[in-house]
């Protein structure tokens, strides 16, 4: 298990190359909800990376580690979701970092829980946080992971009730597996190898 995710410095060095976000809610009230995939797959790679998230910087938590030999920045905005791209978007302007750099984490209702499917770039596909990233940048050209959370009970239950409601026990097991593919995805993107990430994970 992470046999390709490593920190090969504890001390990075060299310019940023990467950024890689998770999109979620700040606050108590949305830890652990669905759609905080984004944070909580931050989270899961920092912890496997030592890497401390314990700066504030873009209007956002940031942790600075380095993933294959490449300097990455993990960023997660403190901004609300809608509101996303302000955090990003600084980043990307004071490192000098495209879009084509950015690795975008989120979640997903069109997937199932445990599925996960990588993009090159695209639309926001109806993801708020995704689409004010998109809109502040002018650029679709972000490679993002998708994340399932699944669908919604039934088709008149209430959507935010929905994104913003926990993972079931069950679902909870799927999650540890899932958060180690991202981490093994997100190595293979900063190598410069996004198919071979989604010939490997794209559900």
């Amino acid at each position: 298990m992470f046999s390709r995710l490593k920190n090969s410095s504890p001390l990075a060095s060299g310019p940023i190359e990467y950024i890689i976000v998770g999109l979620g809610n700040p606050g108590k009230e949305y830890e652990n909800t669905r759609h905080n995939c984004g944070f909580i797959a931050i989270d899961y790679l920092a912890e496997k990376l030592g890497c401390k998230m314990n700066k504030i910087k873009f209007k956002g938590t940031v942790g600075d580690c380095v993933i294959n030999s490449h300097r990455c920045l993990l960023l997660k905005p403190s901004t609300f979701m809608n509101l996303s791209g302000q955090s990003v978007t600084q980043a990307m302007q004071f490192y000098k970092i495209p879009p084509q750099r950015v690795i975008v984490i989120f979640d997903d209702i069109s997937l199932d829980v445990g599925k996960m499917r990588i993009r090159r770039k695209g639309s926001d596909g109806g993801q708020k946080g995704m689409q004010n990233i998109i809109y502040l940048s002018g650029s679709q050209d972000f490679p993002r992971i998708k994340v399932g959370i699944g669908k919604k009970p039934h088709p008149e239950y209430d959507l935010k009730k929905w994104v913003l409601s926990r993972f079931s026990t069950s679902e909870q097991k799927l999650l540890l597996p899932l958060m180690d593919n991202i981490s093994d995805a997100v190595s293979h993107i900063v190598d410069g190898n996004i198919d071979k990430a989604m010939n490997l994970y794209n559900s």
